[in-house]
């Protein structure tokens, strides 16, 4: 249970961060690589503080392994999870927020990773691919259809092809 809680944590501190993140990228006075390059900057000591306090707390889980890893794992570790999703994936996220709705790219990333996580697990890891897997993987997969197809703007009058311009955003998107 407390692996779920810590997921649901993770995902309401990415949705508060990336709404916060889109208000300040809307403004058009930072570009997204900024952007990312100073959320890691400031990411990236309290994150070694947490390391550090988590080491003291329990020494066993918290720094295990770190000494001990061969170089294939050190290439996936930086290689995979530090350059493909700390900083391609930051950046490609960040500028798809910049470029439109983060009620929508939001999901939408947040959708294909665990998708591309089921199969890859499947096809590297030989975790199971279960009927069950299948099916979400199916179902979250039209979600992200879904929420990628664009729908028109209304029109601000009944009959007129004119796009609805009352909300002060409704042109940013």
């Amino acid at each position: 249970m407390p692996a779920v809680v810590f997921a649901i944590l993770a995902g309401l501190f990415w949705g508060v961060g990336e709404v916060c993140a889109k208000a300040v990228l809307h403004t058009g006075k930072i570009g997204p690589f900024a952007a990312v390059a100073i959320r890691t900057s400031l990411a990236l000591p309290i994150i070694w503080i947490a390391f550090w306090i988590a080491n003291k707390a329990s020494p066993n889980r918290a720094g295990l392994g770190v000494g001990t890893l061969t170089m294939k794992e050190w290439v996936l570790l930086l290689g995979g999870s530090g350059v493909i999703a700390g900083a391609f994936a930051m950046i490609a996220f960040y500028v798809s927020i910049s470029l439109g709705e983060v009620s929508r790219m939001k999901p939408i990333a947040f959708s294909i990773a665990p998708a591309s996580v089921v199969l890859l697990g499947s096809l590297f890891l030989d975790e199971a691919l279960s009927t069950r897997k299948l099916l979400a993987l199916g179902l979250v997969l039209s979600g992200v259809l879904l929420m990628s197809l664009e729908s028109a703007p209304k029109p601000a009058n009944p009959g007129t092809d004119a796009p609805n311009t009352s909300h002060p955003r409704a042109a940013d998107t």
